[in-house]
């Protein structure tokens, strides 16, 4: 067992970071980000040999570098460190990606896959959610507009470390990256008869209040997903899950996605 008191441990090497580190909350969320290249300088657990034994048999490809990243402390050490402990008592902190990467990246064209914007998002879980789905689409990057923090640790937590997996940062509307930009409204097209292109600009709005007017100005074309008369709405992630499938149906990336399928689909 770590001394936690031990100058260079990781309980003193958390606390020097955790004011501008990116929380990676549980096994799962560890696991993703170390898939896809975050830099992670201090992981925790309550238990390391379960914890290896968990990714031996669901994360056999990371299960290495875990062995060399993790360190178990106790677990009132542990509860000390998060917020809201996770039911894997596993506990990381990891290098944000730097804005300007990201920005290049949103901006780039022409682009394999669509960036998904949220405009105005209200409830953190929903935009982790949105972020987990739009990775494993290989959308090119969620974006958000106005206040939410699309890096706050209920998002990241929500979206299951798959921040790492995408180009994700909050921008204004004039910010919005290059391409044609499809907003989803009800009173668009419908979108069964919309082909979205791969540079396509995805926009939803808040989860109370739609499109904000600044963006549906903006709007390139209105496209309404299929709902049965009287419902009012679909879940935030619902609507980005429908109009991601939508477009990867004509999407020419099956091959990237397929090489991608069997690290994204486990649990």
């Amino acid at each position: 067992m770590t001394d936690p008191a031990a100058p260079a441990g990781p309980v003193a090497v958390w606390h020097r970071l955790a004011d501008f580190a990116v929380l990676l909350d549980g096994f799962h969320a560890l696991k993703h980000a170390l898939r896809f290249g975050a830099e992670v300088p201090v992981a925790v657990t309550t238990d390391r040999a379960a914890t290896l034994t968990l990714a031996g048999e669901l994360a056999s490809d990371v299960r290495e570098t875990l062995d060399a990243l993790l360190t178990e402390v106790a677990p009132g050490t542990y509860e000390k460190l998060v917020p809201r402990p996770h039911p894997t008592g596993v506990a990381a902190l990891a290098v944000r990606p730097p804005r300007a990467a990201n920005l290049q990246a949103l901006a780039r064209l022409p682009r394999p896959a669509p960036v998904v914007v949220l405009d105005n998002p209200r409830n953190l879980g929903n935009a982790g959610a949105v972020i987990r789905l739009a990775a494993g689409f290989g959308a090119t990057g969620v974006v958000t507009t106005g206040t939410l923090d699309p890096w706050h640790p209920t998002v990241v937590r929500g979206g299951a470390g798959l921040h790492f997996a995408t180009a994700v940062e909050r921008v204004t509307v004039e910010e919005l990256p290059p391409g044609p930009l499809y907003a989803l409204d009800p009173e668009g097209d419908d979108i069964r008869g919309v082909k979205l292109p791969d540079d396509a600009v995805l926009a939803f709005g808040s989860e109370r209040s739609g499109l904000s007017a600044q963006l549906r100005a903006r709007a390139d074309h209105l496209v309404a997903l299929p709902m049965r008369p009287q419902v009012s709405s679909y879940n935030l992630a619902t609507s980005v899950g429908m109009t991601l499938y939508h477009w990867s149906l004509t999407a020419d990336f099956q091959g990237g996605f397929q090489a991608s399928r069997g690290l994204l689909g486990q649990a």
